[in-house]
């Protein structure tokens, strides 16, 4: 866990990002053979993006079955999820051939291409978490105390 930062902090990114959301839902939690390969290929994949900067993968937030991921762009998202040779992609066919349409376990992602300055965001006795990770950390002091001036990117 990083050091808290014990004031109101707000981020700056530089350029166009996408947010990608991905989940799985347990629905019959008896059967593990279903959803414990799932649940486990997940920090896989993010442990190899990590070591690949030119994937253009930026950072994630992990918890119980939930991950919030930064990506430079979509085309480099989409690239990723197509790569024959990473990790993402055998795991997507290993999911389709076992799980298919059982509903035992379910899978679900959202995915947000943020313009420049559209987005907003506040953390307060946090350590670098989120978008504050892989954006440029800034006081959310005089125009960024509030949430109309950080959303206006008046960030001079």
């Amino acid at each position: 866990m990083g050091q808290i930062i014990k004031q109101r902090m707000t981020v700056r990114m530089k350029g166009d990002f996408v947010v990608f959301i991905i989940g799985m839902r347990i629905n019959r939690p008896w059967k593990l053979h279903k959803w414990m390969p799932v649940f486990m290929a997940m920090p896989r994949m993010l442990k190899e993006l990590s070591k690949r900067p030119e994937s253009g993968f930026l950072g994630a937030e992990t918890s119980i079955g939930v991950i919030v991921q930064y990506w430079k762009s979509f085309e480099h998202l989409e690239a990723y999820a197509k790569d024959t040779s990473g990790l993402h992609y055998p795991a997507w066919k290993a999911f389709n051939t076992r799980v298919r349409s059982s509903g035992d376990v379910g899978i679900w992602h959202e995915t947000y291409l943020i313009k420049e300055g559209n987005y907003e965001c506040i953390y307060h006795n946090m350590p670098p978490y989120g978008l504050g990770k892989v954006g440029e950390l800034l006081p959310a002091s005089g125009k960024l105390e509030f949430a109309g001036g950080r959303v206006a990117n008046t960030f001079e």
